[in-house]
């Protein structure tokens, strides 16, 4: 489940950018470039794809681990996030996703000249 994510460290300062790599009913897996200490709070905003047809998922979160994560050519961080709080609608919300995987999955036919018409599962 990767998402992009939108996050603060409190509310005088700017969003940072980053992405979900994983999500349970606790907490989130994310991937961004700032680096930040185990132990601080963040406020997430998880923006879902528009076909979802959901609004974005908000959430008070605690960064539990931290590790190093490398992109292509450049470095960055994997951190473990714990929700603190999460509203029952965004809850709701996040209990869909991780229940209905297909519901990330597009469906699309294509066709192979050396063999059968295929039905092929591209996962975003």
């Amino acid at each position: 489940m990767s998402f992009p994510l939108n996050f603060q460290m409190n509310e005088n300062e700017g969003a940072y950018p980053g992405a979900t790599i994983d999500a349970s009913q606790s907490g989130l897996l994310i991937q961004t470039l700032k680096e930040m200490p185990v132990g601080i709070k963040l406020n997430i905003e998880v923006l879902l794809p528009k076909k979802l047809k959901l609004s974005k998922i908000r959430a008070e979160t605690e960064i539990v681990w931290k590790g190093i994560s490398y992109w292509e050519d450049w470095e960055g961080y994997l951190y473990g996030l714990k929700f603190t709080h999460i509203s029952n609608e965004d809850y709701r919300k996040l209990s869909y996703i991780l229940s209905n995987p297909a519901c990330l999955q597009e469906v699309y036919f294509a066709e192979d000249p050396d063999h059968d018409p295929t039905l092929i599962v591209k996962t975003e």
